[in-house]
């Protein structure tokens, strides 16, 4: 058996027996954290794009795989869809400058100006690392050299890092776990024998202790996401998220940065289940340099809307999806709070009586907020089970067990 060969049986082994996350959704708790960045790869790239210019004043940097410039999609899933990404069933439309790197500066300078971002002159101090395979055949390089383009009109380009020439298809790169570098398919994690998560971090953080394993060390909390967003479900957002605690950053977490890794589209748990949340690479760095992880889950809404469970960067839930009033921009801002010791969402709910039970039709449980639809199938909140068709003629009765978190079966 050959090393590498080996090295990913191992990588598949270890995934295979890692202990499941948090099962119990809990409220995010309160750490003090410090030195916000973000991350993200594909809708997530773009997600975090947004966020670093909207909330400039607060964040210090971002990591860019597969993303593009600020308000790409104008608003619109055709030019997302052909202008800004060639994933659309139409003519890919992707060019040099094709994105318009001018108009969209001015839409930048509207919008601060307008008060709905914060202050551009906040993105001088950021770092930026980007990343564009010279295999992406979603997000092709033309559109992230016009992401570089933008960022060049704020940020010195001593503060720019741009990886470029790397075979490497539509996935988040890594040095261990996932496809061959030029495949494309689920879950869009590759073995390119490349670290991206671990060269995103040092370039924004600057030195960083190298990271000991792959094997997390610290806490896995699932937490529930409806105290930032009500409904969100209905928002394109899961009901529930991940946070990654490293050794030392529970309680008082002062001493601890934060950074936000944003999933792609078909990323989220209910598709690929634990499989970004663990294996994107950041966790062992999270490990060695004090650093919580946010990842924050966006959810499809069918059926044609939003089946991919991509975030909001073309308007498909809300008007102001670019701006920090944006539904889901706002969501993540307050988590984000939360975890950094400022407050944030509503006060922490009382925990949900044990064993209470609900029996409704599938289509009425999807309305309410305890289970959500996919492909015109309904999956209870929390648990991800199949209830089974999103009708009304089809009844389930569900179990909730703790805050957002359901099961099928009768109560006892």
């Amino acid at each position: 058996m050959t090393s590498k060969l080996l090295m990913r049986t191992l990588a598949l082994l270890a995934m295979l027996l890692a202990p499941p996350l948090q099962a119990q959704v809990v409220p995010l708790p309160a750490l003090k954290t410090t030195q916000l960045s973000v991350s993200g790869l594909s809708s997530g790239g773009y997600m975090a794009v947004q966020f670093d210019v909207a909330f400039s004043a607060s964040v210090i940097g971002a990591g860019i795989v597969a993303g593009g410039p600020y308000f790409c999609a104008r608003a619109n899933v055709g030019t997302a869809t052909s202008v800004c990404s060639c994933t659309g069933f139409g003519l890919c439309q992707v060019s040099p400058g094709g994105t318009g790197v001018a108009d969209l500066i001015a839409k930048t300078g509207q919008n601060a100006a307008s008060g709905a971002i914060d202050s551009t002159g906040n993105l001088a101090s950021h770092r930026i690392w980007l990343f564009s395979g010279t295999a992406d055949s979603l997000v092709p390089q033309a559109v992230m050299n016009d992401l570089e383009s933008y960022y060049k009109n704020y940020v010195s380009p001593a503060q720019i890092s741009f990886k470029k020439n790397l075979q490497a298809q539509h996935a988040m790169p890594t040095d261990l776990f996932g496809n061959s570098c030029t495949t494309l398919s689920s879950p869009y994690i590759n073995n390119c024998g490349y670290d991206a998560a671990g060269q995103l971090l040092q370039w924004i953080y600057g030195p960083l202790a190298q990271k000991t394993g792959n094997t997390p060390a610290g806490s896995f909390l699932q937490f529930d996401q409806s105290e930032f967003l009500p409904s969100p479900a209905s928002h394109g957002m899961a009901p529930s998220g991940y946070l990654y605690i490293p050794p030392g950053c529970a309680g008082d977490a002062s001493s601890c940065k934060l950074h936000v890794a944003f999933h792609g589209c078909k990323q989220d748990a209910a598709t690929i289940g634990e499989s970004y949340v663990r294996n994107a690479g950041y966790n062992g760095w999270a490990d060695a340099n004090r650093i919580v992880i946010l990842y924050p889950q966006a959810a499809s809404v069918p059926p044609l809307t939003n089946p991919n469970a991509c975030w909001d960067w073309w308007a498909y839930d809300d008007a102001n999806y670019a701006v920090k009033t944006g539904r889901q921009m706002q969501a993540v801002r307050r988590m984000t709070e939360r975890l950094m010791g400022a407050g944030g969402g509503n006060p922490p709910p009382p925990p949900s009586p044990a064993s209470e039970c609900f029996s409704a039709s599938n289509s009425e449980h999807v309305q309410a907020g305890r289970a959500y639809d996919k492909f015109f199938f309904a999956y209870a909140v929390g648990s991800h089970q199949r209830l089974g068709l999103d009708f009304r003629f089809f009844h389930t009765t569900l179990k909730r067990t703790a805050p957002n978190y359901y099961v099928v079966g009768a109560c006892s």
